[in-house]
């Protein structure tokens, strides 16, 4: 369920997704079909659906790899910056720490590994990005600027 809401110098959508696969791809369809998202810039709305998506499929991935639940986006739209809040109430990050994001030799391309990307490109493309356990839930918030690469 979507639920975009007007604010004075600020706009706001939020969705609530069961953390599955399918789920998160219609989730994130519906989003991105929010007047708050087809607002924003090429760039901008290419980073935001990069990362959303990198961070939703983690969660579906890892945090709901052993039972479901649901995931909450919420997003507030700022001047120049979009402020990403996702909960979830899946297994919390090992050690309560996000992953490094650091990237692994590239090279021989035959050795590349499957995985290990994403946390790369939201460490790169997101700003504060933040990490807390609370009351059984996981809580990552960020920004993102949605004019970068426009100028």
């Amino acid at each position: 369920m979507v639920a975009p809401v007007s604010a004075p110098a600020q706009q706001s959508a939020k969705v609530i997704i069961p953390g599955d696969q399918i789920a998160v791809r219609n989730g994130l369809r519906a989003l991105f079909d929010t007047i708050l998202l087809r607002s924003l810039p090429e760039d901008g709305r290419s980073t935001a659906e990069i990362v959303l998506a990198e961070a939703l499929n983690n969660i579906v991935e890892h945090a709901y790899s052993s039972h479901d639940g649901e995931i909450e986006i919420t997003l507030h739209l700022r001047q120049n910056e979009l402020v990403c809040k996702i909960s979830d109430t899946g297994l919390p990050m090992p050690d309560g720490k996000l992953p490094a994001g650091i990237l692994a030799p590239l090279e021989p391309p035959a050795d590349l590994p499957e995985g290990g990307f994403g946390w790369h490109l939201i460490r790169s493309l997101s700003k504060d990005l933040d990490y807390r356990r609370e009351n059984g839930r996981n809580l990552l918030s960020f920004r993102l600027d949605t004019q970068q690469c426009g100028d």
